[in-house]
């Protein structure tokens, strides 16, 4: 395993993390969820994701169950808070009730005193960015979150936020968006004033919710079982959008240039991500131990950048780079 700084921060994360978004809880019985937590402790993974509004606050509590037993130091635990969680008027949002409610909730379910890394997962256009800022500030005070992150939120929001992390003296260490192959809109405007700030990306769907695995083959149907079937856990919708022909067809075009790297399909795309420096960690999911001790291999690769350029020939204008679309 590789590891690397989050941000310009003294915390080190493994650089491929385990995330937990619609398999715990929901996608995977509880018995082979733990199997692909062991796989990925096994796998010299130290780093987990997940939020309180996955699977309806079960993943939370499936996660913290499967590290139960654990040497907590030697893990990095991640979550967030944002979304709805109950029925309530404040049960959502960045409000600093519902922060300081949800901390409490998520480390009961973990099973923890503190979380490493407490993330807004959304920017909240409802509420004063200084009220976040302060109620955050105070949970790192009180020693229940020892870091700060963000996800999905553009320039702008990540320079508000950096400048009130400076007054507040609270360190903001991570942003954490879509980022593949197919998926590129950080690279223009969040990349660079990341850099300048000192965040790091902790970039989830690294294989594009699994069409860069290869396993969607154009005009044919998805596979039995896969996310593109998915319709209980919201699979299905995510990855609709990469379901188109053009898409697919420049996807299996990939094969010889993964091959060329001496790694899976899936791996390959771990390891492009990877390449770039901006970024600490890519989060992978898993429904079997087997995904896990696949991707893993993509730590520490360095591509050739000939077979980076390839990739950029082969995938063309499929590729979305437009920086309006980072949701903000």
């Amino acid at each position: 395993m590789e590891f690397r700084r989050l941000g310009r921060s003294g915390l080190t994360v493994s650089a491929i993390s385990y995330g937990n978004w619609i398999t715990h809880g929901g996608q995977v019985a509880e018995d082979q969820a733990v199997a692909c937590v062991r796989a990925a402790l096994d796998a010299g993974i130290t780093t987990f994701d997940t939020a309180d509004v996955y699977s309806g606050t079960r993943a939370e509590a499936v996660l913290g169950r499967a590290l139960s037993g654990q040497r907590r130091e030697s893990l990095e635990i991640f979550t967030k808070v944002f979304f709805p969680t109950g029925p309530g008027q404040n049960d959502q949002g960045l409000g600093r009730k519902h922060i300081t409610e949800s901390i409490h909730n998520s480390l009961r379910r973990l099973g923890t005193d503190y979380v490493d890394l407490y993330q807004a997962h959304r920017y909240d256009h409802s509420t004063p960015l200084e009220e976040t800022m302060s109620a955050f500030a105070d949970l790192v005070h009180s020693g229940k979150v020892l870091y700060l992150g963000v996800s999905e939120w553009n320039p702008e929001q990540l320079a508000a936020a950096a400048e009130l992390a400076r007054e507040l003296r609270v360190p903001l260490v991570s942003n954490q968006p879509q980022y593949s192959m197919l998926w590129r809109v950080i690279e223009p405007a969040v990349v660079p004033l990341s850099e300048r700030e000192g965040i790091s990306q902790i970039v989830w769907s690294p294989i594009a919710q699994g069409v860069l695995t290869g396993k969607y083959q154009p005009g044919a149907e998805p596979p039995a079982g896969s996310r593109a079937t998915d319709q209980v856990a919201g699979g299905a919708e995510m990855i609709s959008h990469w379901l188109r022909d053009d898409v697919l067809t420049r996807v299996q075009e990939l094969r010889p240039l993964a091959a060329e790297a001496g790694l899976s399909m899936a791996a390959f795309a771990v390891a492009w991500v990877l390449q770039n420096k901006n970024v600490a960690s890519a989060i992978i999911g898993a429904t079997r131990p087997e995904q896990i001790e696949d991707n893993v291999t993509a730590a520490g690769v360095t591509l050739d950048p000939e077979l980076l350029h390839q990739v950029d020939k082969v995938l063309g204008n499929v590729v979305e780079r437009d920086p309006e679309k980072v949701t903000g």
